[in-house]
């Protein structure tokens, strides 16, 4: 299980079409993990095996299936992913860490922002008292 995975790999995937998707991006990830790890390891240059094709033939046929059954529920799923994700996951930028960064970045800004509120605050409040003291017929505008 991936330590930034957001949900502990104990526990069950949702029931209906989400959580059937959820398993078969799984077994996705586990034919493309298994695919590349035939690639490395098949030095053969055998074009026929007794299972009908080379090894790496047959992972790869095992991810075009599960692509395809992914391609048939992604259409009945209406859940929109942003094009910022999709493109920082293409740019091999972790999701997790992008959403705590801009979280982090949006609580630093956040409190610039009451910094700068409380600085007007208190110029007001010290503008204020010196109007009515050097401006005593405006205090009752103030």
């Amino acid at each position: 299980p991936a330590p930034d995975s957001p949900r502990s790999s104990q526990s069950p995937p949702p029931s209906g079409l989400q959580g059937d998707l959820e398993l078969e991006l799984l077994g996705l990830a586990n034919a493309l993990y298994n695919l590349g790890t035939t690639v490395i390891n098949d030095s053969t240059k055998e074009r026929d095996k007794l299972g009908g094709g080379k090894q790496v033939g047959l992972r790869v046929n095992d991810v075009v299936s599960h692509l395809g059954t992914i391609d048939d529920m992604a259409q009945h799923i209406s859940t929109m992913i942003p094009m910022q994700v999709l493109a920082d996951i293409d740019n091999s930028r972790n999701p997790m860490q992008l959403t705590k960064d801009r979280l982090e970045r949006a609580a630093t800004e956040n409190q610039f922002m009451n910094g700068k509120i409380a600085a007007i605050q208190s110029y007001r409040q010290l503008l204020d008292e010196a109007i009515s003291q050097n401006f005593p017929e405006l205090e009752q505008h103030i």
